[in-house]
């Protein structure tokens, strides 16, 4: 929860009004506040949960639902395309119901999902959290995640359930799209801004999806995740730490995932001992949709409904969503049989009513009334959800042709993507994740095409089009005639990639996990046949996930990764291709060079790079932190303030960037640090520290960073979290294969066990040197 200023006499009123519901409560309302309730779902309009059409029932009345209370409103907002105003009225209206016709009048907090945004009809539509990333921007995407919060405030929303803290781990898996980023201190960094600018406004920010979910076998979606301890405590667990501990986010919502056998949702090692004893948690922890009855329909590790409420409860799930399947009479036959204590159940009911309590939902004058215009889509936040595209847009390749010059040129502008406005959303948009089982409902805002994007952006130009193919039909009647368009034309601009969706529905999304990396259907042959002409080339790719495209990286002019860019991101990808704007976006995920190279990540040790003992090399094609700008950066006098420093405490540098080109630019200095000799395996190099600097020509800027002990700790062979003396090589590179200079320190002193105390983040400073 956010840091909230409270006057000590209502803190404690609001304690007091807590234990005194407690004390009051029959089972009955005590089960009652520890659900939600999904209303006007329909198993004709599609699915947008796993499993929802077997696992929840339609018509549900919220009268009767509700009659002992409720502890949740799920999705009232984003299950259906309504008027925002009427909704909030609506939803208004049901709070006062639940005040005045329920024994003790306890408003339900209400919950959506915002991962791109407020996932509600005519809401502002940002990019996909692997365009955070690419940003390297953790200040704007903390404006963002204000703005956001902001929205669902004003409707009335208490939780949003973002952000997504999972690490990439294979590019095969579906749900990369809802991820930051491969690396785990990047995703700390960026997500941990998100839950400050969502909480600053006083909404709860949920952490998911608690833990390795996507450490999954095959990259499929809930399958089965083999991590060993090390892996998870070094990797998968140090981003939830972050936002934890330095961000104070107030609830966690369980990761699908069984790790080594044991469903998470069942699971008190993590959700108790570690996420309570260790960090310190003190919100709620809430069941990703189904969760708990899953322990019986998926994992089998439940006989029924009711088993699987004790399991889930006894570990430390607290609020079943999206509706109340187990956590009901399923549970209240468990306490009256004696299978578990209601001591459990006051457990989980404290931490509730104490959120309602810090969210103001049980003062006495707790109004529901909505008041003010609505406007979910102002200018403030449009010119927010294109500044953040600008950043993210990558320039990975480019032999010159761009920026474009366009004046009087013929330029052809092909492929699936270029005009097709869903290309622009990611699977947990309102646009992709419920308009697609309402055909005929307009978007609600608005958002030009590449190809439209471009007509505004290049009057001078002769703009002419072709689809070629689909994103992943096949069809190649199409083709050649594109082909002929690109051969006649002085430029051509193919957009390829995907098109989000959700359970199969797409080509990327939450369960459109893929066997192979090459671009869906027939846009390989479509690439093969514009590039073939010879013809200079841009290929835009607007995707979920990094693809296999070495041929293109390779045979293109130029090459531009945008993930899933928003409503304002063919705009940004326009202003990139004339120059507009200098593009300054990097990697968050390697681009790999092929299928078999999945799972991979640049953390990987010595034994995971290329040898003579396999034929086979994993490396990428183009590497994580790569990106290319339409100026010159140029390095000098990086400088470590001492070279031996006792292990346990930080180590202190910085180096010079200086714009060495004639236009204004961004640069993301990246910082890696390299244990050259440890008790166990170590990553050839782990980003410790990042700035994202602008300087206009000629500008210079030194770079401090300041790297606490706990990025270079690791799990030892005991299991302690140590950091061991020996050298540690400290470099500044433009990604994590170009390496602009490096140092050498050596920690010094016995080895240093870490208490859990110690500062988890590189501080940054950034201050002129002209």
């Amino acid at each position: 929860m956010p840091a909230r200023v409270e006057q000590p006499d209502l803190a404690g009123r609001r304690s007091r009004r807590v234990e005194e519901l407690l004390a009051e409560m029959t089972l009955g309302e005590k089960l009652a506040q520890l659900v939600g309730v999904w209303l006007n779902v329909n198993r004709d309009e599609g699915v947008v949960a796993p499993l929802q059409d077997s696992m929840q029932g339609e018509d549900v009345q919220f009268e009767a639902f509700a009659e002992n209370g409720v502890g949740q409103i799920t999705r009232h907002f984003g299950t259906r395309p309504v008027d925002p105003e009427w909704a909030r009225t609506a939803l208004a209206a049901r709070q006062r119901w639940l005040r005045e016709n329920t024994r003790l009048g306890i408003p339900a907090l209400a919950h959506e999902e915002c991962l791109t945004g407020l996932a509600a009809w005519q809401a502002t539509t940002y990019p996909v959290p692997p365009a955070w990333g690419a940003s390297f921007d953790p200040d704007l995407v903390a404006e963002m995640g204000r703005r956001i919060g902001e929205s669902m405030r004003s409707l009335g929303v208490h939780q949003g359930l973002a952000p997504v803290l999972d690490v990439i781990r294979d590019q095969r898996w579906g749900r990369v799209e809802e991820c930051v980023s491969e690396d785990p201190y990047e995703v700390a960094t960026i997500a941990a801004a998100y839950v400050r600018g969502v909480q600053s406004t006083g909404v709860i920010a949920t952490l998911k999806h608690f833990v390795g979910y996507s450490n999954s076998r095959a990259g499929r979606n809930l399958a089965p995740v083999h991590a060993g301890p090390r892996e998870v405590a070094d990797t998968l667990l140090f981003p939830f730490e972050v936002a934890v501990r330095d961000a104070g986010a107030g609830s966690v919502m369980n990761s699908y995932a069984e790790i080594d056998g044991i469903p998470i949702a069942a699971d008190a090692h993590y959700l108790t001992e570690i996420l309570r004893e260790r960090w310190g948690f003190e919100g709620t922890v809430v069941a990703d949709y189904f969760a708990v009855a899953f322990l019986h329909t998926l994992h089998a590790v439940a006989a029924d409904a009711g088993d699987a409420a004790v399991q889930a409860l006894t570990a430390g799930i607290d609020v079943e969503l999206p509706t109340g399947v187990a956590y009901l009479e399923p549970l209240e036959r468990a306490v009256a049989e004696g299978r578990i204590e209601e001591s459990l159940i006051d457990r989980a009911l404290r931490r509730v009513l104490r959120q309602k309590a810090e969210l103001g939902l049980l003062d006495d004058d707790y109004d529901p009334e909505p008041s003010g215009p609505v406007d979910l889509d102002d200018a403030g936040s449009r010119d927010l959800a294109r500044r953040l595209a600008e950043e993210s847009v990558i320039l990975l390749t480019n032999d010159g042709v761009l920026p474009l010059r366009a004046e009087g040129k013929q330029i052809a502008v092909v492929g699936p993507n270029a005009d097709d406005v869903a290309a622009l959303f990611g699977c947990y948009s309102f646009v992709q994740h419920v308009l697609p089982h309402f055909p005929g409902v307009e978007t609600g805002i608005a958002a030009p095409t590449v190809l439209e994007a471009l007509r505004a952006e290049l009057p001078g130009a002769r703009i002419s089009t072709a689809k070629g193919t689909g994103v992943d039909d096949g069809d190649r009647e199409g083709i050649p005639g594109a082909a002929r368009l690109a051969a006649g034309s002085d430029v051509a601009i193919l957009v390829l990639g995907d098109r989000s969706g959700l359970f199969g529905r797409g080509t990327s999304g939450e369960g459109c996990d893929v066997e192979s990396l090459d671009l869906p259907g027939a846009q390989r042959e479509l690439a093969e046949a514009v590039l073939a002409t010879g013809t200079p080339t841009v290929v835009v790719l607007m995707t979920g996930r990094a693809y296999a495209v070495p041929s293109i990286i390779e045979g293109a002019s130029a090459v531009v990764q945008a993930y899933f860019p928003g409503e304002e991101g063919a705009g940004a990808i326009a202003r990139v291709l004339s120059g507009a704007v200098n593009p300054s976006g990097r990697l968050p995920m390697s681009m790999p060079r092929g299928t078999a190279s999945q799972p991979y990540s640049y953390l990987h040790p010595r034994l995971g790079g290329a040898g003579s003992v396999s034929n086979l090399d994993p490396a990428p094609v183009l590497p994580f932190g790569h990106g290319l700008s339409y100026t010159r950066f140029e390095y000098a006098g990086l400088t470590v303030e001492a070279g031996e420093v006792p292990a346990g405490q930080p180590i202190r540098c910085s180096v010079v960037v200086r714009n060495a080109g004639d236009r204004a630019g961004a640069e993301v200095v990246q910082l890696y640090a390299a244990d050259r000799i440890a008790s166990v395996t170590r990553p050839l190099a782990q980003l410790v520290g990042y700035a994202r600097v602008e300087l206009p020509p000629g500008g210079s800027a030194r770079v401090a960073f300041d790297v606490p002990a706990r990025l270079l700790s690791f799990t030892g062979r005991d299991g302690r979290r140590v950091v061991e003396p020996g050298e540690v090589g400290l470099s500044v590179r433009r990604s994590v294969a170009d390496v602009v200079d490096e140092r050498t320190v050596t920690l010094t002193g016995p080895v240093h066990e870490l208490t859990g105390s110690e500062r988890r983040l590189t501080d940054v400073s950034i201050e002129d040197h002209n």
